[in-house]
């Protein structure tokens, strides 16, 4: 659940080992659930990585990342409860 009580639409699987730190993907995320960690990856990058909740399952940061396999996005199905309450509210 997202902050706003909505379900969250999405997820996000950073690659650490991939990732390069730039920031574009921190940068581009509209409800800004990614952030780049204090610790270092093997190549001695800060990644960025997932709140773990919140993620509207957009797929901007993957597009912006340039890292192949730096980011999967997954879009999760939203019950139809929940998103007609959703609707509602």
């Amino acid at each position: 659940m997202t902050t706003s009580g909505k379900p969250d639409r999405g997820s996000v699987k950073m690659n650490s080992e991939e990732c390069k730190g730039c920031g574009l993907c921190v940068e581009a995320c509209p409800p800004k659930v990614l952030r780049l960690t204090d610790r270092l990856n093997r190549y001695g990058y800060h990644p960025a990585e997932y709140v773990g909740a919140g993620c509207t399952g957009c797929g901007i940061c993957f597009f912006v990342c340039p890292e192949p396999g730096g980011i999967a996005v997954l879009r999760l199905e939203v019950p139809k409860a929940a998103a007609l309450a959703g609707a509602a509210a």
